[in-house]
């Protein structure tokens, strides 16, 4: 049986995403699981505004930035 954490990385995958930064806890284990058997390399952090000034500073470094999709 297809998990939705499964669901939510092959998606990821498919809009090109190839690292994520968060922070492992038990809500989310499914998801790091996910990630680990998957091609997205999952950037650890401390705190949740760590992650997000790291996902930040290397979407201006990198000068990859994703579009959201229309409604």
């Amino acid at each position: 049986m297809t998990k939705g954490s499964d669901l939510l990385v092959a998606a990821l995958e498919n809009e090109g995403v190839d690292r994520i930064f968060g922070v492992p806890g038990e809500e989310n284990l499914d998801v790091v699981e996910s990630l680990r058997r998957s091609g997205i390399k999952l950037i650890l952090t401390r705190h949740e505004q760590a992650a997000a000034f790291m996902a930040a500073t290397h979407g201006r470094l990198t000068c990859v930035y994703r579009k959201p999709h229309p409604v």
